[in-house]
């Protein structure tokens, strides 16, 4: 099921997803889709990434040591 969503952009971002639908040959929506999925799965892995950062008890080791650690 797809759900409609409106949203209003600056022209100048308007014009380079057109530019990119008419590059690539796909539809501006396949195009904000995509981007879309990539963000909230970046959004999601920085938000793992910060509790771990605030967790005191989650112990934090120097690029040295974890190359140590990887034998590199």
């Amino acid at each position: 099921m797809s759900v409609t969503l409106s949203v209003r952009l600056p022209e100048d971002i308007a014009d380079e997803l057109e530019d990119l639908a008419r590059l690539l040959d796909r539809p501006k929506t396949y195009i904000v889709k995509k981007a879309l999925e990539e963000y909230l799965d970046e959004y999601a892995d920085y938000l793992v990434a910060l509790e771990r950062l605030r967790d005191k008890d989650d112990g934090v080791i120097s690029a040295e040591e974890m190359r140590e650690r990887l034998g590199l």
